[in-house]
């Protein structure tokens, strides 16, 4: 059976996972309604995809196995990985949006690993649609690339996911995906060459089953692959020997065992428990070793530190610094982008526990981490995110962004003032039907921390989608708007009548009857100065009466804390504590006397 590998890629939400279940449903993978690619919780919740996902369809024969990658930039060290193991992609854009940051991130790693891509202009039943000037944005978008006149002569097919139909002139009438079917057939090249040659095969992702431990998913490069056989495995650190104990295929969304996998096909195999992405295994040890796999350096770091707050061990089934250790461990397996410093310095630990010093790709990377976390049971609390500043000549070096807006014309002025007080260099400024897109250079310390100022600054209606451009030389100081804490002084119960008196200060974080205690951050000022106040304190009962006492209090709502919110809003002197059921704001020092000599100690 011939068989075609490919990958979806795309900005994140133009529809990638849509078009893979459209593609399954039509032909035999999902029989069941309510299945999608997106099977982790977190990617139902929040309708985005974090971990990239194998399936394969059967069509005129043919075996086509597809990759379905993630579209958000934290999320790109998965589409890294894929791309070397396919032979083309299906490159999605959407017919109104046009090429994001995103798009543009996912087509240069595959222009420069030689894929030649085929352009899907999905969503062309939108209002808004126009898919001749998404065709051309594309096009000009392939030439800023580098990409070369054969990669550059694409093939477009145009889609609507939703309704799982394709058409190859925007005039066809069509009523499913075949045409798209018809020219992956003729334009991608079959993957199964080379059936006699000696076993080679790369392992491009990771998978963990309780039954087998660490599992490889890999591409078979040439030769035959069969279950029991030993191997040996090549790897940055020499070579070694293994055995394959069970190997499956990927059909639809499920897994068969099989005994053997010919050249060319995408398998799952179990039995070698340190095996690693970008390692070769081969049959014979004369075999070369593939190319290394290279994966983008993380941009920012945190502290995950022991929860050692007064509420500590409440909620949480794993509260030790060893089971958080472990859990780390466990992570790093099949999480490529995370990086673990397990031995700090352990300045912090002098003051409070000992911590670990995570590295990631981005705010989100790092809570949907801690979002499994304690989804698992697990408690800890986070330091501030940090950006990595590196030294490079000598010169001081950071991570940067290119950050694309669109927002109201009416909303660009203050937005454009903001980001230019956080270092955003605007690059270009253009305007559509009322809607401004505007594309800015911006170093991520910048960027930390404004996605919810973004929203409230827009009233809701601005997109904002970054990718990580490399590091540039150090921005200096950036201003942002610094708000102050509003500590709590006591430990207790908060009432209405103080949470009433307090919300004329600023945003509270809790609602009425929340537990809290000396040195919870229940919300901010809008004076930037910290204060310490008393949540708890009740309404005066006397005998006496006069009018206005007895006026209905009335409570605005509470800005509830999320990990991702609590990332963006909290302070250097703070910790975030995460708990299987809250997510609270604490300072470092709990009393106020403490935070005094600590702020001494600073100065001096």
């Amino acid at each position: 059976m011939e068989i075609r590998n490919i990958a979806i890629i795309a900005h994140v939400d133009h529809g990638k996972t849509t078009l893979t279940d459209a593609l399954m449903k039509q032909n035999g993978g999902l029989q069941d309604e309510g299945i999608s690619m997106d099977s982790n919780a977190l990617e139902k919740e929040r309708g985005i995809t974090i971990y990239s996902k194998n399936t394969s369809i059967n069509y005129k024969g043919t075996k086509i196995n597809i990759v379905d990658t993630p579209g958000h930039a934290d999320f790109g060290s998965e589409v890294e990985r894929v791309l070397r193991a396919i032979d083309s992609v299906l490159l999605l854009v959407d017919a109104v949006e046009g090429p994001m940051p995103q798009t543009r991130f996912v087509l240069k790693k595959s222009l420069e690993l030689g894929l030649k891509p085929i352009v899907v202009i999905n969503k062309i039943d939108k209002p808004a649609a126009d898919p001749h000037r998404v065709h051309d944005e594309v096009l000009e978008l392939f030439f800023e690339l580098g990409a070369n006149e054969d990669q550059a002569n694409f093939e477009t097919v145009y889609a609507i996911g939703r309704q799982g139909l394709a058409k190859k002139k925007l005039t066809d009438e069509s009523s499913d995906l075949s045409p798209l079917l018809d020219v992956i057939l003729e334009k991608v090249p079959p993957a199964s060459v080379n059936e006699e040659g000696k076993m080679s095969a790369q392992v491009f992702n990771l998978g963990y089953d309780n039954f087998l431990g660490r599992m490889a998913v890999a591409r078979i490069y040439s030769g035959k692959m069969t279950q029991g056989s030993q191997l040996f495995i090549k790897g940055e650190n020499g070579t070694r020997t293994g055995k394959i104990t069970k190997l499956f295929t990927f059909e639809g969304i499920n897994r068969k065992d099989v005994s053997e996998a010919t050249s060319g096909d995408i398998v799952l195999l179990a039995g070698i428990p340190d095996i690693y992405i970008g390692e070769t295994i081969c049959g014979d040890e004369s075999v070369e070793p593939l190319p290394h796999i290279a994966i983008d350096e993380p941009t920012i770091s945190l502290n995950f530190l022991v929860n050692d707050s007064p509420f500590a061990g409440k909620e949480g089934k794993f509260v030790t610094s060893r089971q958080i250790k472990e859990r780390l461990e466990k992570e790093l397996e099949i999480n490529v982008g995370l990086k673990v410093d397990f031995s700090p310095d352990q300045g912090e630990a002098k003051f409070g526990p000992s911590f670990f010093k995570i590295y990631g790709r981005g705010e989100l990377h790092i809570a949907i981490l801690l979002e499994n976390m304690r989804r698992e049971g697990f408690e800890m609390q986070v330091s501030q995110p940090e950006v990595i500043i590196k030294e490079e000549n000598g010169q001081k070096t950071e991570p940067y962004e290119e950050l694309v807006i669109d927002v109201p014309m009416e909303s660009s002025g203050g937005v454009i003032e903001k980001i230019g007080k956080r270092r955003g260099i605007m690059k270009d400024m253009t305007e559509k039907e009322g809607i401004a897109r505007i594309v800015f250079d911006i170093p991520t310390r910048g960027l930390l921390g404004y996605r919810g100022e973004f929203t409230v600054d827009t009233k809701g209606e601005g997109i904002m989608s970054s990718r990580v451009i490399g590091f540039k030389e150090y921005a200096g100081e950036i201003k942002k708007r610094e708000y102050g804490s509003m500590t709590s002084m006591v430990s207790g119960k908060a009432v209405a009548f103080a949470l009433a008196n307090l919300q004329e200060r600023g945003i509270m974080y809790i609602e009425h009857g929340t537990e809290v205690y000396e040195g919870m951050v229940i919300g901010n000022v809008l004076k930037g100065e910290d204060m310490a106040v008393n949540p708890t304190k009740g309404k005066q009962l006397t005998n006496m009466r006069a009018s206005g006492t007895d006026e209905a209090l009335f409570l605005k709502p509470a800005f509830i804390l999320t990990i991702e919110r609590g990332l963006e809003v909290m302070n250097a002197d703070e910790y975030l504590e995460i708990t299987p059921k809250s997510v609270r704001l604490r300072k470092k020092y709990l009393t106020e006397l403490d935070r005094i000599k600590a702020g001494r100690g600073g100065k001096n």
